[in-house]
């Protein structure tokens, strides 16, 4: 009796590998051979290689970190691990960073290798996070900066998530956000002075170094400011002060107006002993290397305290004067009108006063003075600018008794001002017709 038997093994496996041996069995008996066994030995390319991290969670800079590569092969797979596509020759199952750093980021895979075959994992990223390292502050254009150009300061920050930014000037909050870059697009004068950003993630975060921006412009409109303040009287001393606002600093001029050269320099313009010819308009120019501007103010000088005193004595004199005459044409004439002859004098003092009658007069007779009246008035012998002014009535020198008669309807009134009287209640008397003085006449109706 003869027969076979076949063993048939499909999907071969490495596990499949083994001894076999045949054994025949009857419904009587059994039979095993006495031989040994065949023996199966399954080989195979490697499997794809599985890679994993460890610990798990966030990679932080400075940790140790683990990254592991394993593949089911017969024989025994020979790993690689690659970082980027570039190899990194290393041939073992684990790569091991004991402390790792942000250069250390990137892609890994591993390979998988043996007689029989090579297989690649797949792609793991390693992504190593940090807080901010560094902060710097940077401006462009980096030269001059002028009043109206663009502007813009950049901050560099090296961190893990990217950093966001908050931007100061002078410790004042400006902008917070991911923005890392402040722009002007018209710096002003107003925008100059320190500037700082600080970098921040979940991390960390550091501040940058202060900026100083220097933006520089013409000059403001200037100011004058006048020392006294009150009015400026002849013979006193006047201080003139202009300050602008300018970056670089100005330099200053002074100008009167309708006179080409300058007047003075420097920010301060003193002037002694002002006189009344200083008044005027004056200017004051502030310059710079980007420019000039002007501002205009108008110096008024008045007179000094002994010439206005003497220009209101003056006034309150001819004022009194012109009193009088009305009050002696009235006197007259009710005298005149009542049969009386008139007082023989009338006097208004406005200080000592002393009665003179004029030369003309004196040389006349007693009779034709009756009618006359004199007052005089003068100031205090103290005054170095005394006036003294005489008020009569005078009467024209006449050849005949007719022509006396046609002046009888008229009273003249003398005004003469004396100035420099050497001694008080003295009067500079001199003959003749006084060139100093003044006639009023006031008509009469009888």
């Amino acid at each position: 009796m003869t027969g076979r038997s076949t063993l048939r093994i499909t999907d071969l496996r490495d596990s499949d590998s083994a001894q076999y041996r045949f054994k025949f069995k009857t419904y009587w008996s059994e039979w095993q051979s006495g031989l040994p066994g065949t023996t199966l030995t399954v080989t195979d390319a490697p499997r794809v290689p599985t890679v994993w991290v460890s610990p798990p969670g966030d990679i932080m800079k400075n940790s140790s970190v683990t990254l592991s590569c394993s593949s089911d092969a017969n024989p025994p797979a020979v790993y690689t691990w690659y970082k980027n596509n570039q190899s990194l020759l290393r041939k073992e199952p684990q790569l091991v960073f004991s402390s790792i750093q942000s250069s250390d980021s990137g892609q890994y895979y591993c390979t998988a290798e043996n007689d029989l075959g090579r297989r690649t994992s797949n792609f793991i990223f390693i992504n190593v996070k940090y807080g901010p390292q560094t902060s710097t502050l940077s401006v462009s254009p980096s030269g001059e900066i002028v009043e109206g150009s663009s502007v813009t300061l950049t901050c560099s920050s090296d961190a893990n998530p990217a950093a966001d930014y908050t931007w100061y000037k002078e410790n004042q909050t400006l902008l917070q956000g991911p923005e890392d870059i402040y722009n002007f697009s018209s710096i002003r004068s107003e925008d100059r002075g320190f500037y700082q950003c600080k970098s921040e993630n979940q991390y960390g975060q550091i501040s940058s170094e202060p900026l100083f921006l220097d933006v520089q412009y013409t000059p403001k409109l200037p100011s004058v400011s006048v020392s006294p303040s009150a009015e400026i009287k002849e013979g006193s001393s006047v201080t003139l002060t202009c300050s602008s606002d300018a970056n670089p600093a100005a330099n200053y001029t002074w100008y009167k107006e309708d006179e080409d050269s300058a007047k003075a320099s420097g920010q301060i313009f003193i002037i002694t002993n002002i006189r009344a010819e200083h008044s005027g308009s004056y200017y004051c120019e502030a310059q710079n290397s980007r420019g000039r501007t002007n501002s205009t103010f108008h110096l008024t000088v008045v007179p000094g305290a002994l010439k206005s005193a003497a220009a209101g004595t003056v006034t309150a004199a001819l004022l009194a004067l012109m009193l009088l005459a009305v009050f002696l044409w009235i006197r007259r004439k009710k005298s005149r009108t009542a049969g009386e002859r008139p007082d023989s004098r009338a006097q208004l003092n406005v200080g000592p006063v002393y009665d003179t009658p004029s030369a003309a007069a004196q040389r006349r007779p007693a009779e034709q003075q009756d009618d006359l009246h004199y007052a005089s008035i003068c100031l205090s012998p103290q005054n170095a600018e005394a006036v003294y002014c005489n008020v009569g009535r005078v009467q024209p020198q006449r050849g005949t008794e007719e022509d006396e008669e046609e002046e009888d309807g008229v009273d003249y009134s003398v005004v003469r001002f004396d100035k420099g009287s050497s001694a008080a209640g003295t009067r500079i008397q001199e003959d003749g017709e006084d060139p100093c003085a003044l006639y009023s006449a006031v008509n009469k109706k009888l």
